[in-house]
C-alpha cells in the first residue's frame, strides 16, 4: 500500500453499506466476495471453491462477465485496485470499469438502462495488486467490474474521496468521520495503521491510527478535512486498544482554508483549538473547553511525540459544503 492510499477511503467497504447487486455469473464464487474486509485467502488444498468471485468458463467469443456493485459512500473515486492474488491461470485476460451516479435505490433495470461512464479503459491484468488511477470525475454511487472473458477476481477496491451528505449542514454531527465526508488529506507518516482508520474508515484490526515511534525531535500529526466548514463543540480522543502505545499528549489546531491543497496547509497559519494536553492510555476523552471553536475546515492533531489514537472525533455544525 503506497501513502496516498492510505489516505484515500474504500468507497465500497462492506462496512460503509458496500454491496453487490448483480453478477452476470457466479457459478464457483459470489461476487459478493469482491469486497470481503480481509486480504484474499489461498484457496484450501483439494477444494474447488477459492476466495474470489469466480465465473465459469466461457465458450463463445464474444461474452463477458460483469458485477455491478453499490458503493457504501457516494463520493470520487481516484484509484481502483482489481486484486488477482491466488488467481493464477484462471484470472481474466483483463478488465474495464465503469461507474455511474444515481442516487437513492436505482434497481437493476434502471441502473443497466442508464449510460456508464468508463473510469478503467480496459487493460490487461496481472497476477496480483492491479492498481489504475482514474482521471478527474464527479462523484458516483455505482461502478460496474467488467472482465474478460471470465475468470477470478479476489477483491475491487474503490479508493476515494466521500462526497459530504447534505443531511450534516445545519445538524451537530462528528464532522471528522468518514462517514460524514471527513478525511486525513496530510501526515507526517502513515503509519502500520493508516490515519484514515481513526476517523472510521474499515479495515482490520487494530482500529485507529498508529504511528512509529519517533527517534528524532519533533511529533506526528494528521490535518483532517472535515465534511465542510463549520464550528465546533467538542472533541473526542478514544486510546482504547493502544495501551502502552497511546500519545504522550496531543495538541488539536484549525484553519479555514476550504479550498487549499495539502502543500498550502503547511505553511498555513493554524490557531490553536486545545493546547497540548496529556492523554490517559486506553481511555476515552472527551474536551469541551476548547481555546477557538471555529469555523474551520480543517484540523490538525498532533500527537506528542508519536503513538495509537483509536478514534478521533471532532463534533460541531458544518454551515457550508463543500463545493
Amino acid at each position: 500500500m503506497g501513502v496516498m492510499d492510505g489516505l484515500l477511503i474504500d468507497l465500497a467497504a462492506r462496512a460503509f453499506g458496500g454491496r453487490v447487486l448483480e453478477a452476470s455469473d457466479e457459478s464457483f464464487s459470489a461476487a459478493g466476495r469482491l469486497i470481503a474486509d480481509e486480504p484474499p485467502a489461498p484457496r484450501p488444498a483439494h477444494e474447488r471453491r477459492r476466495d474470489a468471485w469466480e465465473t465459469r468458463r466461457r465458450r463463445d467469443d464474444s461474452g463477458h462477465d460483469w458485477a455491478i456493485l453499490r458503493l457504501g459512500m457516494r463520493g470520487i473515486v481516484r484509484t481502483v485496485v482489481v486484486d488477482t492474488t491466488h488467481a493464477g491461470g484462471d484470472r481474466p485476460e483483463s478488465c474495464s470499469v465503469e461507474a455511474i451516479d444515481l442516487p437513492g435505490a436505482p434497481n437493476i433495470v434502471e441502473l443497466v438502462r442508464h449510460r456508464w461512464t468508463t473510469v478503467v479503459p480496459r487493460v490487461a491484468l496481472g497476477d496480483g495488486s492491479n492498481r489504475f488511477d482514474v482521471p478527474a470525475c464527479p462523484p458516483f454511487t455505482h461502478v460496474r467490474l467488467v472482465i474478460y472473458p471470465d475468470g477470478a477476481v479476489a477483491r475491487l477496491r474503490c479508493l476515494g474521496e466521500p462526497a459530504a451528505p447534505g443531511g450534516v449542514l445545519g445538524e451537530v454531527a462528528d464532522l471528522a468521520a468518514v462517514s460524514s465526508g471527513g478525511r486525513v488529506v496530510d501526515c507526517s507518516h502513515p503509519g502500520s495503521s493508516p490515519p484514515n482508520r481513526m476517523l472510521g474508515a474499515p479495515g482490520p484490526p487494530p482500529e485507529g491510527w498508529l504511528t512509529p515511534r519517533r527517534r528524532t525531535p519533533g511529533h506526528e500529526w494528521a490535518v483532517v478535512r472535515l465534511a465542510g466548514s463549520g464550528t465546533l463543540d467538542r472533541l473526542e480522543v478514544d486510546t482504547t486498544g493502544f495501551e502502552g502505545e497511546s500519545p504522550g499528549a496531543i495538541a488539536v489546531l484549525g484553519v479555514l482554508a476550504p479550498h487549499d491543497g495539502a502543500e498550502s496547509l503547511r505553511t498555513a497559519t493554524w490557531r490553536p483549538v486545545l493546547g497540548q494536553t496529556p492523554v490517559r492510555e486506553g481511555t476515552h476523552q472527551v474536551f469541551r473547553d476548547l481555546l477557538d471553536p471555529g469555523p474551520f475546515s480543517h484540523l490538525r492533531l498532533d500527537l506528542h511525540p508519536d503513538g495509537g489514537v483509536q478514534r478521533f472525533s471532532a463534533f460541531g455544525t458544518a454551515d457550508a459544503p463543500w463545493t
